[in-house]
């Protein structure tokens, strides 16, 4: 399956109070945030974490910044050091926090400036199922950036069992959500096989937020 042709900037779709998706907003700076993640995880990995349950997540995760998001058998938090290394995260480069900011401004939420930069890759049939981001602090917004091959993004609500809406996520779309959204059930259906130029059958996700 071929990915279909990258679109332009879009009309931004409001997804609830204080969520928007602003289609297209970081596609011309992809190679760019590619570069920058290459450069992230050939100082800090990606791994495939466990729950606390002992669950084995199909995503490969790593991140930079101040503090970046673990989990183990502990539990679910924020690590100033990388545990696989005992050496602290990369740097979140500024090139990152400039556009992760930006993004923020363009959804309405000025003065945002990141702490902490999470990488997911996700490959065919890999998936993150619905939750809510709840271990950063809840008066400062998510940016997440998708890159490479499409997915589709689930928005629920603000319980587990709320309807939930599908919504295509393409290379360069930006999803911003805070304020009364901010604790939205929200995931990440399983990826379809399919090649994107930049990136072959893989979909990254980049998401920025504030830890402390």
């Amino acid at each position: 399956m071929e990915e279909p042709p990258d679109r332009g900037r879009g009309t931004p779709e409001i997804l609830g109070p204080g969520a928007v998706v602003l289609p297209g907003l970081v596609r011309a700076r992809a190679v760019d945030l590619l570069s920058a993640i290459d450069d992230i995880v050939r100082r800090a990995p990606l791994r495939h974490m466990t729950t606390p349950g002992g669950g084995r997540m199909s995503v490969g995760m790593s991140g930079c910044g101040a503090r970046v998001w673990v989990s183990d058998a502990a539990g679910y938090r924020y690590e100033t050091h990388d545990p696989r290394t005992g050496r602290p995260w990369p740097p979140m480069p500024g090139m990152l926090q400039d556009i992760a900011e930006e993004c923020a401004r363009k959804a309405g939420y000025d003065g945002f400036t990141p702490d902490s930069g999470l990488i997911n890759r996700y490959g065919p049939g890999d998936r993150m199922g619905l939750h809510q981001d709840r271990d950063e602090r809840r008066d400062a917004p998510i940016v997440s950036i998708s890159l490479g091959v499409s997915a589709v993004f689930l928005w629920g609500g603000m319980t587990r069992s709320a309807p939930v809406r599908r919504i295509v996520v393409r290379n360069g779309d930006v999803v911003v959500w805070g304020g009364p959204s901010r604790l939205v059930w929200h995931g990440i259906a399983p990826v379809p096989h399919a090649q994107h130029p930049l990136c072959g059958d893989v979909r990254y996700n980049l998401t920025f937020r504030l830890t402390a």
